[in-house]
């Protein structure tokens, strides 16, 4: 793979994968498309993973196909039922239905019986060989490996000591067995690769059932045929496995329909992370408060976030498919979820700086109800009501006492349009021992209810507002992009370097308009020229906490 550093895109590619697809169901090399989505339970999905998901799944659904889903569980100690489960969800969450979970274990006894059908073909063979010594004999790209001096064991001894292997008569590490191919190959892969390993580890699954386990490159092809799959549709980092891969299909004799491995770029998205290992370094280090935080962009935290199932396909389907290696802008994913939320997210006024607001010649006690429109573009989404009082709350860059050129919002002596309810003219302010505002005063004209003048003179600012008796108070998470860095592991260099310290802000005693006190975890708003934002799933009656999911324009810097 080109390691140098990849142009930043937003166009969609073409999908080359369909265009092989409808060949060879003209050609009628297959009658039918059947896919697989084969995540490891060691771990929570990514946005990367949400690619894969969407490439397997549509591809499916577009040729009224299957997609399994299927957990390549090969590796004890490592996986864990709860990223199982963890990932069931998410899918679900994305908007895919999966017929058939199916786990690697499940084919344990299969892939085991091919084993022994390589042995007594004389393509595989028991090496008592360390992992160094293996890596020491494999050669370079411009030298050939060494045979094993244990290669040419007869097919007797290696069935045994195979058999030995599986009763647990050796410790982890102290055989393994390797295919017998060709050590000159060009193709490292092809060097003789171990098929199976010894780990004596519980299964989370299986228990102690086996003590050897299939490496990937054995156990996925023949899952894969197991299956009937027809595409076996993956990242390019496989691309070099396929001939492995196609090795495997070929000498254990599979049944056709046989599997055909087809890869594509895997996504890279800047200001991110999305490998699992780093994503673990950052939940084990403190640095995020687990996989679901909404700085992640693991699903689940993405989901947390704000961000919704249609913002994430949509942006998948504009990314594309290729084989070219590309980055991907992280502004591309905020306009996807910007552009649903525009359309489907209720308005609201919320205050997340307060400033106190007293309309002087507003009645004391009185309030009165106004009804606003949830969308202004979707009557069918219909109304709320919002409380007008004599005390209010704007935002506190609402208000300056000197005005900067062509600022329209509260100054004194100006009239501002309160969004939905009256004009009113700032007439003075208060402040504190330090000169620090802490209330401005108004009047408010009574004829002009609904924000229009009878008069029709020319109001310029508008500004959002909340009463006091008509709002709560709340929590609000700022979140950004978690690193500053436009490649966070460019060089080698250590995370922390990369790391966004702003990439939180909470903000404490926001005002939030009563209609959103029944709001539960997962609904999204527009706050009124503030942006979108979410209630965390941990948000509790007694402290309701919304999520920034993205601005109502890109502001990134």
């Amino acid at each position: 793979m080109d390691e140098k550093r990849p142009e930043t895109v937003n166009a969609a590619a073409s999908n080359f994968i369909h265009d092989i697809i409808d060949e060879e169901l003209a050609a009628g090399i297959n009658d039918k498309v059947q896919t697989r989505f084969p995540p490891e339970p060691n771990g929570y999905l990514h946005i990367g993973h949400a690619k894969a998901v969407f490439i397997n799944f549509f591809t499916a659904e577009k040729y009224g196909g299957t997609c399994n889903l299927r957990f390549d569980d090969t590796n004890p100690g490592k996986e864990d039922v709860e990223y199982a489960n963890a990932i069931k969800e998410d899918i679900t969450w994305l908007g895919y239905d999966y017929p058939n979970v199916y786990y690697a274990s499940d084919y344990f006894d299969y892939i085991y019986d091919c084993a022994l059908k390589l042995i007594k073909k004389g393509l595989a063979f028991v090496d008592d060989q360390n992992a160094d010594e293996i890596r020491d004999t494999r050669g370079t790209l411009s030298e050939p490996g060494k045979n094993s001096p244990y290669r040419d064991r007869s097919i007797e001894e290696n069935l045994d000591l195979f058999d030995r292997m599986t009763k647990g008569e050796f410790a982890d590490g102290e055989k393994v067995l390797r295919a017998k191919i060709d050590m000159a190959s060009p193709n490292m892969n092809m060097r003789d690769p171990v098929l199976y390993r010894i780990a004596h580890q519980e299964h989370f699954r299986q228990g102690n059932k086996w003590c050897v386990y299939p490496m990937y490159d054995l156990a996925h092809p023949l899952e894969d045929a197991k299956e009937g799959v027809t595409y076996s549709l993956c990242s390019l980092e496989f691309e070099n496995h396929r001939p492995l891969y196609n090795w495997v299909i070929e000498n254990c004799e599979v049944p056709a329909p046989k599997p055909r491995q087809i890869e594509f770029a895997r996504l890279n998205l800047n200001y991110c992370v999305t490998s699992k290992r780093y994503c673990k370094y950052l939940v084990d280090k403190g640095y995020v408060d687990g996989w679901d935080d909404p700085r992640m962009v693991t699903v689940s935290g993405m989901r947390r976030r704000g961000f919704t199932p249609a913002s994430i396909r949509d942006f998948c389907q504009r990314i594309g498919i290729s084989k070219a290696y590309s980055m991907v802008d992280f502004g591309l994913l905020e306009a996807c979820v910007r552009d649903d939320l525009n359309e489907n997210a209720v308005r609201a006024m919320a205050v997340l700086n307060p400033l106190k607001v007293v309309v002087d010649n507003y009645p004391e006690g009185k309030t009165e109800v106004l009804t606003v429109e949830n969308h202004p573009k979707r009557p069918e989404l219909g109304t709320h009501e919002v409380t007008f009082s004599r005390n209010l709350y704007i935002e506190q860059d609402d208000f300056m006492i000197e005005p900067v050129k062509k600022y329209k919002r509260f100054y004194p002596g100006n009239e501002v349009r309160l969004k939905g309810a009256y004009l009113a003219t700032c007439t003075g302010y208060d402040t504190d021992d330090d000169g620090n505002v802490t209330c401005i005063h108004v009047e408010y004209d009574p004829e002009t209810r609904g924000g229009n003048a009878p008069d029709g003179r020319k109001v310029r600012g508008t500004v959002h507002w909340a009463s006091e008796e008509g709002s709560f108070p709340a929590e609000v998470r700022l979140y950004d992009r978690l690193f500053n860095k436009e490649n966070p592991t460019e060089g080698g260099a250590p995370l922390e370097d990369a790391l966004n310290p702003d990439s939180l802000k909470v903000l404490k005693g926001c005002r939030i308009e009563n209609a959103l006190k029944d709001a539960k975890p997962g609904d999204s708003y527009q706050f009124m020229r503030k942006g979108y934002y979410t209630v965390d799933k941990y948000s509790t009656e007694e402290n309701k906490v919304f999520n920034r999911t993205v601005d109502l324009k890109s502001s990134w810097k």
